[in-house]
């Protein structure tokens, strides 16, 4: 049997597909069009998938889509209802969308694929319980999912067992913590879907001087549940999502840019407090009323490493598996592998300990697009690549490394990554000023032999998907400053031989060389989606202030030094 799961229309526009119960591929369509979190039909990631898995789309058994549109399309009218007349423009925006894409997605399934048979809707919040439990390690397992808003539960706590999901409890639109989290990205003057990130490196800078406004407008159960007093908020009602009372409480919002006072880093320092508040209750609860010991996490809000580590550290489960792709994303892996394991009753295939589903290139077509664009470049064998590559790492080279399959998810794991040193205490100012060319407060994350993770850090398991965060021990601070943040922490991933492979052994040797079982580790980008193919690492590495490039077997040169 063959699954395509589709996501679209809102944002991370994503596909995936199952064959014989293995995933054979997924890929977000921003790797394919290079517009950041695209919320296109996903045309481009769906042939690669139906490439990949070497099929055609007459082959495909079963189309599974994220979301149950039309109920979705149901809570945005009746919102718009209770709002009303204050909601029209903003329902005269809105209206073009949904009758266009969103209520035809069997339209578009077959006027785009030519698929005849009746798509499978699966909710929201179903899909992201199954795209982390179905593909994890557990026989048996808690879930919570926790993100924006899908149809009307914002977030969802479960439990699963073999192939079957039960949904217990949902948060219902508008409490919803990841619209909390994205009102106040905004509010501190970043872009919502890109600017969270920036939000939880900014809380470190910060004390949560302004938890106690924050309770004022968030009444937080024993449970986890809490609700929003809507009176602070304007939701549909105009371009902000908070109001004149807003900021009343907190003060104005902050202008784009790059100045920022105490006041900034202390909303920011306080929401990410309560954000950890909130999901740590909520596990708490979870545990409680399930008696599992395991715990698996989906929903954007569990990109937040942060409060996923307070989960492990604080929390009651023994163990946690989180989707790599936790956002809208791998929603369309969850679609699938409900509809291919949940429903039609097939048995659960091989977990999901990689993230690298994406394309991959052979050397003879690296090396065409090197030979006809006049680069400086050398073929190595295995051995010397390494020892060439851990060598400039080690003399503070920053290096743009391409290998493999690209990875689901955002996080770069070592195929579509830029590596440096990460000893280095001028290395992080230096990557983000002149290569990444980023706000100067974000840290960077660290790739670890899993066998050394306790050398450096209080940590003893797996984190590789880079979804955890780990402190520093106190003997080893300030041996690794490129990679710690100000609070003393790092967001860390694991590597092993199984499953990173030349990765693995990159760090490995870079560990015979220096003694430092660990690179830096961040995305191989530049203000534009992760680099997908050979022709967009080039011009990456050609446009930034990388000193060199591994693509495969191949080292390439700056040809301006």
């Amino acid at each position: 049997m063959i699954v395509l799961g589709i996501s679209c229309y809102y944002h991370d526009g994503s596909a995936a597909i199952i064959r014989d119960g293995e995933i054979v591929a997924a890929a977000q369509e921003e790797r394919f069009d290079r517009e950041k979190y695209s919320p296109a039909f996903p045309i481009q990631a769906i042939n690669f998938c139906l490439q990949q898995a070497g099929v055609t789309i007459y082959d495909v058994d079963e189309v599974a889509f994220y979301e149950k549109m039309y109920l979705k399309f149901e809570r945005t009218i009746i919102s718009h209802l209770i709002g009303w007349p204050f909601t029209f423009r903003n329902f005269l925006d809105t209206m073009p969308l949904w009758l266009k894409d969103r209520l035809a997605v069997s339209f578009a399934v077959e006027d785009e694929l030519s698929f005849k048979k009746p798509v499978r809707y699966i909710k929201h919040h179903l899909s992201h319980a199954a795209s982390a439990f179905l593909v994890s390690p557990f026989e048996e397992a808690a879930i919570m999912t926790v993100d924006g808003v899908g149809e009307y539960a914002c977030a969802t706590w479960g439990s699963g067992h073999g192939t079957r999901i039960d949904i217990r409890q949902e948060m219902h639109y508008p409490h919803s913590l990841g619209l909390l989290y994205s009102i106040f990205t905004a509010f501190l003057g970043f872009r919502v879907f890109t600017g969270e990130g920036k939000v939880m490196a900014l809380a470190e800078f910060g004390e949560p001087d302004y938890l106690d406004k924050f309770r004022q407008i968030i009444d937080l159960r024993p449970d986890g549940s809490f609700r929003l007093d809507t009176r602070y908020f304007s939701f549909n009602k105009g371009e902000t999502m908070h109001n004149k009372r807003f900021e009343e409480l907190f003060g104005p919002p902050r202008p784009p840019g790059p100045d920022f006072t105490d006041r900034h880093y202390a909303i920011a320092a306080s929401l990410q407090r309560m954000t950890e508040e909130i999901v740590l209750t909520m596990a708490r609860h979870v545990h409680e009323q399930t008696g599992l010991n395991k715990l698996c996490l989906a929903g954007g809000v569990s990109l937040n490493v942060t409060a996923n580590s307070r989960i492990r550290e604080e929390g009651p489960f023994d163990d946690l598996f989180i989707q790599p792709a936790a956002g809208d994303a791998g929603a369309a892996l969850g679609a699938a592998s409900y509809v291919y394991h949940a429903l039609s009753g097939r048995p659960r295939g091989p977990v999901m300990h990689s993230a690298a589903l994406g394309p991959e290139y052979k050397d003879r077509a690296i090396e065409v697009l090197l030979r006809n664009s006049g680069a400086r470049y050398r073929r190595l064998e295995r051995d010397e690549l390494l020892a060439e590559t851990a060598r400039r790492i080690a003399d503070n080279q920053v290096v743009g490394w391409f290998q493999g399959r690209s990875e689901f998810g955002p996080r770069a794991l070592g195929n579509r990554s830029i590596l440096a040193n990460p000893a280095n205490p001028d290395m992080k100012d230096h990557l983000n000023r002149v290569v990444k060319h980023r706000e100067p407060f974000r840290p960077f994350g660290a790739s670890v032999l899993r066998e050394r993770v306790g050398d450096y850090f209080e940590f003893d398991g797996d984190s590789p998907f880079m979804l955890l965060v780990a402190r520093i021990r106190p003997d080893k601070l300030g041996s690794i400053p490129a990679v710690t943040h100000v609070n003393h922490t790092s967001r860390i991933q694991t590597v092993t031989p199984e499953h990173n492979g030349i990765y693995y052994d990159l760090i490995a040797e870079y560990y015979r060389q220096t003694g430092m079982p660990m690179v830096l580790n961040t995305s191989f980008n530049k203000k534009e989606p992760i680099v997908n193919t050979p022709d967009e690492a080039l011009a990456c590495f050609n446009d930034s202030g990388m000193d060199c490039l591994v693509m495969n077997q191949f080292l390439v040169e700056r040809n301006d030094r």
